[in-house]
């Protein structure tokens, strides 16, 4: 377990220095994050040790919620002046993320039909 989670940190590490060296505006984590999957598809996927780790990690994902939410409370006041934008900001991004969905789910099953169609 100690490996998989050092495999985990060291990606998240190497997304840290790309972002920072490069001033990218993606956090270094989510670089990790990419690099790592490839890894993995290059590799043809995760080892059991990795697989038994992220399992346990997404189990216990809820605690990872627990800095954020006491970070809204700290923040309760600021919050709440700027209400309007925040749920302005959620509602939005929550009909693009929908749209963006159904328009790659047509467009994913008009190509699955295609290739069904073809002999």
């Amino acid at each position: 377990m100690i490996g998989a989670i050092t495999l985990l940190l060291v990606f998240q590490l190497i997304g840290e220095i790309i972002a920072r060296t490069l001033s990218l505006p993606i956090p270094g984590p989510v670089i990790g994050m990419a690099l790592l999957f490839a890894a993995l598809a290059a590799r043809g996927g995760p080892s059991a040790e990795l697989r038994t780790t992220a399992q346990g990690l997404l189990q216990h994902l809820s605690l990872l919620f627990v800095p954020a939410g006491t970070g809204v409370m700290l923040h309760f006041q600021r919050m709440s002046d700027e209400w309007l934008a925040l749920a302005l900001s959620l509602l939005g991004s929550t009909l693009i993320t929908i749209a963006v969905s159904a328009l790659t789910l047509r467009f994913l099953a008009r190509r699955s039909k295609i290739r069904s169609d073809a002999p």
